[in-house]
């Protein structure tokens, strides 16, 4: 699955993952391969994201995250 983390400035994070937890503005959800379409607000907290070469985490500051067939894009206002 594709990730894609965006701040108004930069672009923090592309590559392939195995798995994305984000803070939901309903509560934290996690995100894995095949998983139904969504779009959801996010409060500040972590992006946890895993890996290949393991687990990261990134903080953020709101934003919003949708997914799509398999491409995950989180538009942050901060990392």
């Amino acid at each position: 699955m594709q990730l894609e983390i965006i701040t108004p400035d930069r672009k923090v994070f592309e590559g392939e993952v195995s798995s994305v937890m984000v803070p939901g503005s309903k509560g934290r959800f996690q995100m894995l391969e095949n998983h139904a379409s969504i779009v959801s607000t996010l409060v500040n907290g972590p992006v946890k994201i895993k890996t290949t070469q393991g687990e990261t985490s990134f903080d953020v500051k709101g934003g919003v995250v949708e997914l799509l067939d398999n491409k995950v894009v989180i538009l942050a206002e901060s990392v």
